[in-house]
């Protein structure tokens, strides 16, 4: 299983890393945190690390290391708007539950 963008996630990504210098791709994570225990992370990325998963959608490169990747398989990425906020939804099929505010999950 792989992880994917939607048009309009690829779109705000490819504007977003043209406006940063030397940045080629985009780092995906997941990090203990939150009320419900896990937390998604994004970064821009210039390199790869060794324990790197590496995908392409829709011609971007995503970095996930190995250990994100075992909470991440699967995860379709969009990005959307609703009145002032904005920001990545993650479609993630190995979730749970999620907390009240929307910000950390379950596995």
């Amino acid at each position: 299983m792989e992880i994917t963008l939607t048009e309009r996630a690829a779109l705000h990504i490819r504007q977003f890393l043209a406006s940063e210098a030397g940045s080629t791709c985009l780092r995906l994570g997941v990090k203990t945190t939150g009320c419900s225990g896990y937390m998604y992370t994004v970064e821009i990325a210039e390199e790869e690390n060794e324990h790197d998963e590496i995908f392409e959608s829709r011609g971007i490169s995503l970095l996930v290391d190995s250990e994100s990747f075992k909470y991440l398989k699967g995860t379709e990425i969009d990005f959307t708007k609703e009145g002032l906020n904005e920001g990545f939804r993650f479609n993630n099929p190995n979730v749970s539950a999620t907390c009240g505010c929307g910000e950390s999950f379950s596995i």
